[in-house]
């Protein structure tokens, strides 16, 4: 994997910390997040986090979030990042762009990585449909296979 820094979408750290995924139906999504989490500390790459994202995994998570914050705290390629005023106006003018299909927050997600020239990771569809036009886009397992 060449040098370069990612944005994980809250789906993708979803997965991770509530172990979801069907290994019925294939390797469960928390399983590639792991294996690509791996990867990204391994080829010495960095993932940066927001205080949107954080907020994000902390209302989904409830009181799950402290394994969360401990994960972040623990890792050295994490790196968490302040917001600034241009991203949200950029993800105000997105979220107006896409008629709203998009929450303000993944937005954000778009913004902060164009912004920070980084590589946008989600699976969902909808947020890789509208960010692809501003950013680089993969799901998790496109980088690990």
């Amino acid at each position: 994997m060449a040098q370069q820094s990612f944005y994980v979408d809250s789906c993708i750290w979803l997965n991770l910390f509530k172990k979801e995924g069907d290994p019925m139906k294939g390797v469960p999504y928390y399983k590639i997040a792991e294996d690509f989490f791996k990867l990204v500390e391994k080829s010495e790459n960095n993932i940066i986090v927001s205080p949107i994202l954080l907020r994000e995994i902390s209302f989904k998570l409830g009181d799950k979030y402290n394994l969360a914050k401990e994960f972040f705290e623990k890792s050295s390629y994490i790196k968490i990042i302040k917001t600034t005023p241009d991203d949200y106006s950029f993800a105000r003018k997105l979220e107006s762009e896409s008629n709203y299909e998009l929450s303000f927050f993944d937005c954000l997600h778009i913004a902060i990585s164009k912004r920070l020239d980084l590589n946008l990771i989600t699976r969902d569809q909808k947020l890789i449909e509208i960010a692809t036009k501003h950013v680089s886009v993969n799901k998790p397992e496109e980088l690990i296979n």
